[in-house]
Order: C-alpha cells, then sequence, then structure tokens
C-alpha cells in the first residue's frame, strides 16, 4: 500500500529509541524526511543513521518552553517545511500512588500534556498553510483504564487523550487531522531494560523478572506484549493518505487488553 508520504517532512520526538525510532525508521522507508528529537545527542545520532539519508538528529528537551518553535523552525529550516508530527516523547517509573511527590506529577505534566501542546500549537498553523498535515500523538492504555503503577502517569496520558480529542475537533476543519494510539505493554527498553517496569514490577511484588512479565502478559488477550514496529505502523497509517477520513480516534494498539469499544 503506498501511503503516500513521499517527500513529506516529519517530526518524531523520543525518537532515540522504542516506539519513536521504529516510527522514523517506517517513516523515512516511506520516503518522508524525518527529523528526529530527543535527549541524547549520541543515541540520537546512531538512531538518525538507522533511517537514512532523509534523517536529521535535533537533540532537545521537549519539556523547554521553548523547544516546540525550536523544532518546527529547524523542520522547516533543514527539510522545507512540516507535513507530520509524531508526540512520542514519554516516560514513566512504578511510583506507589502515596509517594508520588508534587514534582513528579508536574514533571509527567510537562512531558506528556504541556510538550505535545506546544508542538501541536507551533505546528498545525504551519501544516493548515500547506494545504493540510498530520499529527499522532503516542498516548497509552493506562489512559483509558488508569493504572496504579504510576497513577501520574495514567493521568496525564488520560490528559493527553484529551487534548488529542480537543485538536482534532479544532483542526480537522483546516486540513490538519490528529489522532491518538494507545499502545499497551511493548516489548521496548521502558519495560525490558535493566531497571526497567519488569525489574520494578518484580521488586515491588516479590516474585522473579519472569513471573512479572508473565502476569502481565496474562492481562492480555493476545497473550504477548506488542512490539515497536506493530505500534509504528498503525502510526505510519495515521500519518498517511491513506487515513485522510481519520480524526479524533484514539486507537487503542495493545493486543485487546483495553476491555471497552472506543
Amino acid at each position: 500500500m503506498d501511503l503516500g508520504l513521499q517527500g513529506k517532512a516529519c517530526v518524531v520526538t523520543g525518537a532515540s529509541r522504542g516506539i519513536g525510532l521504529a516510527t522514523a525508521r517506517l517513516l523515512a522507508a516511506e520516503g518522508a524526511s524525518v527529523l528526529l528529537i530527543a535527549r541524547d545527542e549520541k543515541v540520537l545520532r546512531a538512531a538518525a543513521a538507522q533511517c537514512g539519508d532523509r534523517a536529521r538528529a535535533m537533540p532537545l528537551d521537549v519539556t523547554d518552553p521553548s523547544a516546540a518553535r525550536q523544532a518546527v523552525e529547524r523542520c522547516e529550516q533543514e527539510l522545507g517545511g512540516i507535513d507530520v508530527l509524531v508526540n512520542n516523547a514519554g516516560a514513566t517509573r512504578a511510583r506507589p500512588m502515596d509517594e508520588l511527590t508534587d514534582a513528579e506529577w508536574q514533571a509527567q505534566w510537562d512531558l506528556h500534556v504541556m510538550a505535545p501542546m506546544r508542538l501541536m500549537r507551533e505546528a498545525a498553523p504551519r501544516m493548515e498553510a500547506r494545504g493540510e498535515g498530520r499529527i499522532v500523538n503516542v498516548c497509552s492504555s493506562s489512559g483509558k483504564r488508569p493504572s496504579l503503577t504510576n497513577v501520574a502517569y495514567s493521568v496525564t496520558k488520560a490528559a493527553q487523550l484529551s487534548l488529542s480529542r480537543a485538536w482534532a475537533d479544532a483542526w480537522a476543519p483546516r486540513g490538519v487531522l490528529v489522532n491518538a494510539v494507545a499502545p499497551g505493554p511493548v516489548d521496548t527498553g521502558m519495560w525490558m531494560d535493566e531497571g526497567g517496569l519488569a525489574d520494578q514490577a518484580a521488586a515491588a511484588r516479590g516474585v522473579s523478572r519472569e513471573e512479572a512479565l508473565a502476569a502481565q502478559r496474562a492481562k492480555i488477550p493476545l497473550g504477548r506484549f506488542g512490539t515497536e514496529d506493530e505500534i509504528a505502523a498503525a502510526i505510519a497509517f495515521l500519518c498517511s493518505r491513506q487515513a485522510a477520513n481519520v480524526a479524533g480516534a484514539a486507537w487503542s494498539v495493545d493486543g485487546g487488553a483495553v476491555p471497552v469499544i472506543l
């Protein structure tokens, strides 16, 4: 299927690894030019190298209030405009609700709500001026079904879903289609790295790492974690010409983990 992404100029945040890198690779493989954004310059430049000659790396902390303008202007300068924005930057750690500090709540809000909002605020008018655009916010199944693993993460991901819908309603009439994807557990570093969520869950429950992973998989009807490429495929479709009639959607890509039809 031709996704119609040839020559499109794209920004992907949280692009140095996991879902963000898989998305950047796929967009580049479809003929798009991609500006990869993340904080770690060394890791980010290695990631951009995987995406070919049409990729550029921009080390940036998206929670900086000036980051959105810097990113969009850099995309316009180096890639000739902006057609696609994928807000993927995100992070979580297992934290009991009664131990979450005000600073941790604020950090999750800044990363999952304010950063994507600022990027959309910068990008959407410029997309409209080009005739159309696509924005995809990478949210989470825990934004649809709150998790006690990290309530601040769940609450801010729910806010990100609401933000996505509000921007979709405002911008669809102007040709800018805003959608969200809501992955469940994914076989990426967030879960699988040493000290990641698998190890944190094991420590919290007093079980082995494999027992913790088995318990998590048992909650998913598909019986396994998703892969970064599976999530990237859904994102790329929503960025594509083929998704011209999709706006305000919050697609679950979670193996059936959230048992509702939304």
